[in-house]
């Protein structure tokens, strides 16, 4: 019997900002239990930092430049087939809960009514407001019964509100009387600023975030920390809500759980807030995976694991095949065999209005490596082991050379496999 599913996609939210990873100013009881309850990926990342576009690689196991969905605001390529779709075609009844982007269409409804959204229209912008509603609507969906497995996709608003904190287009909801947590370590920027850095943070249309903090004193950055965890312990809550649920409904022992983020958040880390750059704290995101007897307990793996991993992960486990071509792969050798894999690949479109403007990003065992489409310099090279706040740039080093030359490399090898555009500088 194929297990019921059930995928937990949380918006904004770090690997940092989930209490499992260690962070002591932030409490995630429910995450962290479910971490414990299976197994934790360490070093997770997002295909692509920002919601849209890494939402289409979530759903189909491609990158952000074959899903079509560069920037926000983005429909993906309707031909391409996705989670929701494969597991409506396997059998499953399917349900969507939750927040749906304007650039993400549901997933098709069929005459057996397998396709259960609470928001179709008009849904409410901030979390705070609609992630509670999600978790009724989709308990009241577990509490059905039902003669086939289930595939359900609750997709959480928060902690993503923070975006709307930034600009004080949203209440500080966290209690004002609480104890502010520390500026990062590496709080001050790199000087000098890569010039890809430079523009993104004068970008006043897309991502405009940034433009606010520039009068901002610790304090104010403390706050928005204090804020940011906050709103994770929110939307911790709710899951709560909704694994008691599972449970209470006898559901616990047969469905499969994983739980991710479509990206990360900047967290300070070099004065920088929300999305759209390549720092760990923005391109790091959680990944958990729970099922009763199949799954192992309590157990971490540090292999490198994308987003664009979760559909074929999912689908292994249920016995549904997928595309030969779809780039992700399953973590299940990772998690059964401790089988790893050389590098990932993320992509980066900071610009709605000029796409040629990107970056691609390189992870490895050991390095971080990043190519600019322009501006100076051309690249950036990070060793994560023994700098993991990314505050020395070692591309010019000496000693760097060959490995320098592997992360290009390996870029060239991504850019023919998956027929990327990306052009590097010369």
């Amino acid at each position: 019997m194929p297990p019921n599913v059930l995928f937990l996609n949380t918006d904004q939210q770090s690997r940092h900002a989930v209490g499992a990873s260690g962070n002591p100013w932030v409490r995630t009881p429910n995450l962290d239990a479910l971490a414990a309850s299976g197994l934790r990926f360490t070093r997770a990342y997002c295909a692509a930092p920002v919601c849209g576009p890494s939402r289409s690689c979530l759903n189909t196991g491609r990158p952000s430049h074959e899903t079509g969905v560069l920037v926000n605001g983005i429909p993906p390529c309707p031909d391409l087939p996705e989670m929701c779709g494969l597991f409506h075609a396997a059998g499953y009844d399917v349900a969507w809960v939750g927040n749906r982007r304007g650039d993400q269409p549901p997933p098709p409804v069929d005459a057996d009514g397998r396709f259960y959204l609470a928001f179709p229209e008009g849904q409410p912008g901030l979390g705070v407001d609609m992630d509670a509603p999600v978790v009724d609507a989709a308990i009241d969906y577990l509490q059905q019964r039902r003669d086939r497995p289930f595939f359900l996709t609750v997709p959480l608003m928060n902690p993503h509100d923070i975006c709307y904190s930034v600009m004080g287009r949203a209440p500080d909801t966290a209690d004002p009387d609480g104890e502010l947590p520390p500026l990062p370590d590496n709080f001050e920027p790199v000087l000098p600023e890569p010039d890809f850095i430079r523009r993104c943070r004068a970008r006043s249309y897309y991502g405009q975030e940034n433009t606010y903090t520039s009068g901002w004193d610790e304090d104010r950055w403390r706050r928005y920390l204090r804020e940011y965890y906050s709103l994770s312990e929110r939307v911790d809550g709710e899951i709560g809500r909704l694994l008691g649920a599972l449970q209470e409904n006898g559901l616990d022992q047969d469905t499969l759980i994983l739980h991710t983020a479509d990206h990360g958040e900047g967290q300070a880390a070099h004065r920088w807030v929300v999305k759209l750059m390549f720092w760990e704290n923005v391109v790091g995101v959680p990944l958990s995976l729970s099922w009763p007897g199949t799954i192992p307990t309590g157990e971490t793996r540090h292999q490198l694991a994308s987003g664009m991993d979760v559909l074929p992960t999912l689908c292994d486990y249920a016995g549904i095949s997928v595309p030969g071509d779809v780039t992700g792969r399953s973590l299940r050798h990772a998690i059964e065999d401790r089988a790893s894999r050389e590098f990932i690949v993320i992509e980066l479109h900071p610009d709605t209005e000029d796409h040629g403007f990107a970056a691609r990003i390189v992870v490895s065992q050991h390095h971080k490596y990043v190519a600019f489409s322009e501006g100076a310099p051309r690249e950036l090279l990070f060793d994560l082991e023994a700098d993991p706040g990314e505050t020395r740039d070692l591309a010019t080093s000496a000693g760097t050379a060959r490995v320098l030359e592997h992360h290009r490399a390996c870029l060239s090898q991504w850019i023919d496999q998956t027929c990327d555009p990306f052009k590097p500088m010369a």
